[in-house]
């Protein structure tokens, strides 16, 4: 707190929470050894309506795209639903409809990123094809 005082920088003691094992924060809950999406904020989003015009879809793709860190394949589940965009109007054909779901499902799935451990050994998996192309940086 003396650090933050010599810098003029104030705290709200009621906005503080020390010493805690996790915090939410932005719709993530953060710890020591990870980061996670909020599964309650997530959840909500499987209810999502059909998108009916470019806008809703738009909107659609930055939220979830928000979360493509969290999501394996965003780039390839969602191709479908960005070539709509960029044909200027909205032909929701079965790709787009199985896109969409599945990213909603994806939203509800979404994996834990652990923070990184420079003694373990990485591994570099990458995968490409006409749609994207993945890279996924692991451990064990």
């Amino acid at each position: 707190m003396e650090i933050l005082q010599a810098h003029g920088l104030k705290v709200k003691k009621s906005n503080c929470v020390l010493g805690q094992p996790r915090v939410e924060y932005l719709g993530h809950f953060i710890s020591s050894a990870s980061v996670e999406a909020d599964p309650a904020k997530a959840a909500c989003r499987v209810h999502w309506p059909q998108l009916k015009t470019p806008k809703e879809l738009q909107g659609f793709l930055d939220l979830t795209g928000y979360y493509r860190q969290f999501i394996q394949d965003y780039g390839k589940i969602a191709a479908p639903l960005i070539a709509l965009l960029h044909k200027g109007g909205l032909e929701w054909d079965n790709k787009a409809e199985r896109a969409f779901d599945e990213l909603k499902q994806a939203m509800t799935e979404a994996p834990v990123l652990t923070l990184l451990d420079f003694i373990k050994t990485f591994v570099v998996d990458c995968d490409a094809s006409v749609l994207g192309i993945d890279i996924i940086l692991m451990q064990e």
